[in-house]
């Protein structure tokens, strides 16, 4: 007979080691003895492996806790009849007769914090053990003290299903028969102190309920999508990258039907079209990782491996991601390493310690965003999100993770005033652990999935954050350029009339523009919180303001860097953008919107069209100034190289709304130049003042350096593409 206190210990689901009870043991005598604890039994008989009844056990104590002894030999299969109080019968697999789940190997790797897919064997997986089919669990919380798999399957009772500690890992697993993929569960734990945790989220769930709902749900792991040496040219730094960055919930929603977003499906029968037609080269999704709060966009993620559900799910996301990419348009992802939520279900606290987090609050908690801090030195946790990362990259194919404020992660003393942040081991404010993980991010991104890129959202001046580890950077392919964003906002946001004056802020990027892998944004942040839309940052009346809108463009396109454009920009959306409502697309029945439209259209397809405006984008040979000093007239003209200098197209920006004729611009060949691009051209609403009647031919005067020398008519607040045909 089994001691009183561990059956109470079993009642009272206290008990550490329930495998060291439950299920078929032997005594030093090699009697075969049987336990089992099934709250709400009034009966349990035992089967075995041919389903003839070999024992009744007896209930010993009255809250469900039944043994016997039965005649089984070691490892022999056997199934328990139970007859519930209500009178119903059920035959059951009895979870604790499976042997162990995690291989030696993997719980090695898992407890080293070296495990490179972790999601292989922690979380939900369906599967069969002995022939028998069902679900194993495994969850790593190495403080708890007992652990037990919660779910609709077992009336959520803590009770019913404690699992087993692999000690060497902090891993609790335990496999439950005949649970299918759609079942819904959750952990609950008690803490070191005994006490009971509100029911955890499994951090490794492959799918999730819709919020206000916090469960996890078994979800069947994504089979690997196979590289494609496709997708690595055109994720490649001298390759075209025009990004179209979408907040799926708000790109367009569904007015007629309680205003819904779009499912998975939906979004791929529109929005990959549309990015098609469009001419972008790439699709950027602000966070698709599940999240509880609709106004955090995504930010505040806690089902880090589960796409969420608001629009169906995982093996929806999956056919948009295959929608894309038959589409030959490339998937980036925004992921976020930096922060997460502290809501009750999910990662803070949670088997009762600061497991996830850093435990003092001068580290672990953002005060910008009332979040928690990834404590990245421990290596378990940096294992969880570089394994996540591959999650992503591996299991849907997607071309590139966004990192989400990586300033933030980089620095200790981030938006912290003095004696509010810990220095580093050597008195610094780096943080060390961060850019360690940084690194070791983007080397196994590098080696396990060389056709993906990783981008940084880095707004500070930290050196060499998209070169190579080896060569003391970060490791990024590229990087987003802030510091272009605002300088060229701030420009063009004051009256024309004042621009001569801050002409450096449209000039200032060049003098760094080869230091770092930079793309060009205007991203989700710019057109909210009171920003306004890019179009009404503009100066001027509402003509003016779309002209400045579309000679802005054409600056940008024209600019070394790869490209990124939020949703509406293209369109010159009026409001400012709002998370819960879609896009306004009536605007384009407007004329001058519909040319806006019509302009990023051309300008993508310009781009891909044209090797001088992408091929060299991160090298000074790519670029020439042809003048940047005339602030009278606030003109630019320089001229983008492709390889070797073998074919070239030349840029002038006129950000006045005046039009100056007869002006000359040197040029480096003799010979022909066409327009092949006006962003002032009536189809794009402008006033059609043309740059170049017909073909032109160069004089022989030098002008600005140049040998050559073209004379133009310059547009008002325009950006006009030249194009030499020799």
């Amino acid at each position: 007979m089994l001691p009183s206190k561990d059956v109470a210990l079993i009642c009272g689901a206290s008990h550490p080691d329930p495998f060291a009870v439950l299920g078929l043991h032997f005594t030093a005598a090699g009697q075969a003895e049987l336990r089992c604890f099934l709250p709400g039994a009034r009966h349990v008989t035992v089967l075995n492996a041919h389903g003839t009844p070999c024992a009744d056990l007896q209930e010993r104590h009255p809250a469900g806790f039944y043994e016997g002894t039965v005649t089984l030999a070691p490892g022999a299969a056997y199934q328990l009849r139970v007859t519930w109080s209500t009178g119903q019968q059920a035959t059951l697999h009895d979870p604790y007769r499976f042997p162990l789940l995690l291989g030696d190997m993997d719980a090695w790797l898992l407890g080293e914090g070296s495990h490179l897919r972790p999601f292989e064997v922690l979380g939900a997986h369906p599967g069969t053990q002995l022939g028998v089919t069902g679900t194993r669990f495994a969850v790593w919380a190495p403080n708890a003290t007992r652990v037990s798999v919660v779910g609709d399957f077992n009336l959520w009772d803590g009770r019913r299903h404690p699992m087993r500690l692999r000690r060497e890992c902090g891993v609790w697993e335990l496999f439950l028969p005949d649970v299918a993929p759609g079942a819904h569960y959750k952990y609950e734990v008690r803490g070191p102190g005994g006490d009971v945790l509100p029911l955890r989220a499994d951090p490794y769930a492959l799918q999730s309920e819709l919020r206000p709902a916090t469960a996890s749900v078994v979800g069947q792991l994504p089979r690997t999508v196979p590289a494609d040496t496709t997708r690595q040219r055109a994720n490649a730094l001298d390759a075209p990258m025009s990004i179209y960055e979408v907040h799926l919930g708000s790109w367009r929603r569904m007015p007629q039907d309680g205003n819904r977003w779009l499912n998975w499906d939906e979004l791929a029968d529109t929005l990959v079209p549309y990015a098609e037609d469009m001419g972008f080269t790439h699709l950027e999704l602000l966070p698709v990782s599940e999240h509880p709060f609709d106004g955090s966009w995504g930010y505040q993620p806690v089902g880090l491996y589960a796409p969420t559900a608001r629009f169906g799910d995982a093996a929806g996301f999956g056919r948009l991601v295959a929608r894309c990419h038959a589409a030959g348009i490339g998937l980036i992802l925004d992921w976020v390493p930096a922060h997460f939520p502290s809501d009750a279900h999910g990662l803070a606290n949670f088997d009762g310690t600061h497991l996830y987090e850093y435990a003092d609050p001068r580290e672990g908690f953002h005060v910008d965003w009332n979040t928690l801090i990834y404590n990245l030195g421990r290596t378990e946790v940096r294992n969880f999100l570089v394994g996540n990362a591959l999650y992503w990259l591996e299991r849907f194919g997607v071309d590139g993770l966004r990192v989400d404020a990586v300033a933030s992660m980089l620095y200790r003393d981030y938006s912290r005033k003095a004696g509010e942040w810990v220095p580093n081991v050597f008195g610094g404010r780096e943080n060390l652990e961060a850019i360690a993980f940084l690194k070791r991010l983007n080397e196994v991104v590098g080696v396990e999935r060389p056709q993906a890129v990783t981008l940084a959202e880095e707004s500070t001046a930290y050196p060499a954050v998209s070169r190579p580890t080896y060569a003391g950077g970060l490791g990024f392919h590229y990087k987003w350029n802030m510091g272009w964003m605002h300088d060229t906002l701030a420009y063009m946001a004051r009256d024309p009339i004042y621009r001569q004056h801050h002409q450096g802020e449209m000039t200032f990027s060049l003098v760094y523009a080869f230091n770092e892998n930079f793309v060009l944004p205007v991203s989700h942040d710019e057109v909210v919180h009171g920003k306004g839309s890019l179009l009404t940052k503009m100066p001027g009346d509402r003509w003016q303001q779309l002209a400045n809108v579309r000679a802005y463009l054409g600056y940008m396109w024209g600019h070394p860097g790869k490209k990124l454009l939020f949703m509406g920009c293209e369109f010159a959306q009026e409001r400012e953008w709002n998370h819960d409502q879609s896009l306004d697309w009536h605007l384009l029945d407007n004329p001058a919107h519909a040319g806006v439209q019509q302009l990023v259209r051309d300008l993508n397809h310009l781009y891909r069209a044209t090797p001088a405006l992408y091929r060299q984008d991160f090298v000074s040979e790519g670029f020439e100034w042809i003048d940047h000093n005339d602030h009278q007239h606030s003109v630019l003209s320089f001229i983008r190289w492709a390889n070797a200098q073998s074919s070239f197209v030349v840029v002038v920006c006129n950000f006045t709304p005046s039009v100056w004729t007869d002006y000359r611009i040197g040029v480096p060949r003799p010979g022909g130049y066409r327009e092949v691009l006006n962003t002032d051209a009536a189809r794009y609403g402008g006033s059609g003042v043309i740059a170049l009647t017909a073909p032109a031919n160069t004089s022989s005067t030098s002008w600005q350096g140049q040998p050559q020398s073209l004379v133009l008519t310059l547009p008002p607040l325009s950006t006009v593409f030249l194009e030499w045909i020799a």
